[in-house]
């Protein structure tokens, strides 16, 4: 390469006009004119203009014929204002151009596989198999430049907290309780596995009790898990972790945190604090333990509202301990019948057996259930949900856990169909207070709702045993228009009560001490008292940035079948490779 970039292309401005300049980049289009041709040259920082005339250099006319969309060129030459009705205000550079003296083609390029203009229209499967190609794409630049600014902005910030930023290993023991490992064979070790981390909680606690006080690492984590538009099997965390401190503190800290990162990428400034919401209160007017509360559409418990109505469907979900509970879609009574039918298979989805309908007229609710109710109940019902005339009121049936997850998901179906939801808005909401265990309805037993590590409130330590299901534990959520953006917990850090929460999970003391034994024996050595808080990056970024899918804010993302369309991973490994691991496949193909 002879010519050594001076500038980059988004650099040029009037100031500019009058100076020699060496650019390079790649070709986004070409224009012959004849006696001139322009070229947008482009690199990561912009686009500038450039023009090769005859008259000012005949050499470098002649080799610009030849140049192709996605050139790698060099180019020397003198800026100039653009003459007058030219000027391309879309553009930072747009007041200028570059006319050419020297041309060096540095490499040819074969035809795109789709245009590299953002505005184009491209199959996702033929961008992530051409990766290298859609990177090149403005706006995914620009997002992966939002997402870099995003960690130096949190790295400084934690930087000038006193956090230390510490990593942890790759290849560790399997402990799966939740989502499975990913394993990894080891060859040294005949016979056994590490599992790649789905978090580094039990390390990070460990560098608690080596007294490194604070912690915080941006870290990948794996998950061999089904796949949704905002999963990935390795995603990235923002991780920290704290000594003597509670959940006050955390929370105080990561708020400022947060709002330092919406001045820098958004410019806005977060009223602070931010508001909470307990876990109960959450799921009774939400549905959900990730509420979006930029709209309303609030779910309405209708059970002592219908308790005692002739509709067997609404007596027969009470009387084996369900809930009723309804949702005033405003201004919706005009949705046709197939409409109706779609939502009701919507619901179904969440495990709804059906969707109860009534349509608010002049004449009152119309609805094929309408005669199952006194005038009464009837009133009652739209009194509780303020129904007015044109609303159409939707009703669930059955246990808790289905009516509340159905109903909350067609919430945010009709917000999206009524156009309730600002884009500009970011609401904050902690939520609090959460339960320390779920029901496992398949295994028949607890689980934890978090992670086996969460403290329970020291009020409820006394219950872990006799009552699980009311026990509460020490953890808190911080959730983004309607996204759990980060989970955080204070951490048991007495070794009796990490092995009472284990019992009570379900787990014997041979398979804690074999799974969580180095954990175990650590906090016996004067485990300070403990918590902390992960962040998803990749969630966190997309909403940032506005993306719709989380494989648009990673540079080299899976598929939703877990496979890298551009590598062809996972793929065959020769058997060699496998007998020196000892792996012997049993897979018919």
């Amino acid at each position: 390469m002879k010519l050594k970039r001076t500038k980059t292309c988004g650099e040029l401005r009037a100031s500019d006009i009058g100076s020699e300049v060496v650019l390079a980049g790649w070709v986004q289009t070409r224009r012959d004119h004849g006696g001139i041709i322009f070229i947008d040259l482009r690199d990561r920082e912009g686009v500038t203009q450039i023009a090769f005339s005859e008259d000012t250099s005949k050499d470098a006319h002649r080799l610009a014929e030849s140049v192709r969309t996605e050139y790698v060129l060099a180019v020397r030459g003198k800026v100039f204002a653009r003459p007058e009705g030219t000027v391309n205000p879309n553009l930072a550079t747009g007041e200028v151009e570059v006319y050419i003296q020297e041309l060096e083609i540095l490499n040819t390029s074969k035809t795109p596989p789709f245009p590299m203009e953002d505005d184009a229209e491209t199959a996702e499967a033929l961008r992530l198999k051409y990766r290298y190609m859609d990177l090149r794409r403005p706006s995914l630049q620009k997002v992966l430049m939002t997402r870099h600014r995003m960690t130096r902005t949190v790295r400084s910030f934690l930087d000038s907290k006193g956090f230390v930023d510490v990593e942890t290993p790759m290849l560790t023991k399997s402990t799966p309780e939740g989502a499975r490992d990913y394993l990894v064979p080891s060859r040294v070790n005949m016979g056994k596995f590490y599992a790649l981390p789905q978090s580094p909680q039990l390390f990070k606690q460990i560098l608690m009790v080596a007294g490194f006080d604070r912690y915080y690492q941006i870290t990948k984590c794996f998950r061999d898990e089904d796949l949704r538009a905002d999963r990935q099997p390795e995603f990235t965390q923002i991780d920290i972790e704290m000594s003597f401190i509670d959940e006050e503190d955390i929370i105080s800290l990561m708020e400022p945190m947060l709002a330092a990162l919406f001045k820098e990428i958004k410019g806005i400034d977060l009223p602070l604090p931010f508001p909470r919401m307990c876990y109960d209160e959450a799921v009774g007017r939400y549905g959900v333990d990730k509420p979006d509360t930029r709209f309303g559409l609030e779910l309405v418990d209708l059970s002592d509202t219908v308790r005692g109505c002739g509709f067997q469907v609404f007596k027969g979900a009470l009387e084996s301990g369900g809930i009723v509970k309804g949702l005033n879609a405003k201004g919706m009574a005009t949705l046709s019948r197939k409409d109706l039918d779609e939502l009701i298979e919507r619901a179904k989805v969440y495990g709804a057996k059906g969707l109860a309908w009534m349509k608010v007229t002049a004449n009152g609710p119309e609805s094929s259930i309408t005669k199952f109710f006194t005038a009464d109940d009837l009133s009652n019902i739209a009194k509780a949900l303020s129904a007015e005339v044109g609303d159409l009121l939707l009703f669930s049936a059955d246990k808790p856990g289905i009516v509340n997850e159905t109903l909350g998901h067609l919430r945010l179906e009709l917000a999206g169909r009524l156009n309730l939801i600002d884009d500009t808005k970011f609401n904050f909401l902690w939520v609090v207070n959460f339960p320390q265990f779920e029901w496992n309805e398949d295994e028949k037993r607890f689980q934890a709702m978090h992670h086996p590590f969460t403290s329970p409130k020291i009020e409820d330590m006394d219950k872990l045993e006799t009552e699980p299901a009311k026990v509460h534990a020490r953890a808190f959520d911080i959730v983004l228009n309607g996204s759990e953006i980060g989970g955080g917990s204070i951490r048991i850090h007495r070794s009796d009560v990490q092995a009472r929460m284990f019992k009570a999970l379900g787990i014997s003391d041979d398979e804690a001490k074999d799974r969580f034994g180095f954990l175990l024996e650590a906090l016996e050595y004067g485990a300070p008292p403990h918590g902390g808080i992960a962040f998803g990056l990749d969630r966190l970024t997309m909403i940032l940035t506005g993306a719709s899918s989380i494989r648009d804010v990673i540079a080299f993302p899976k598929t939703q079948k877990a496979t890298c369309l551009m590598t062809d991973a996972p793929s065959d490994v020769d058997k060699k490779q496998l007998r020196e691991l000892h792996i012997k496949l049993d897979v018919v193909k």
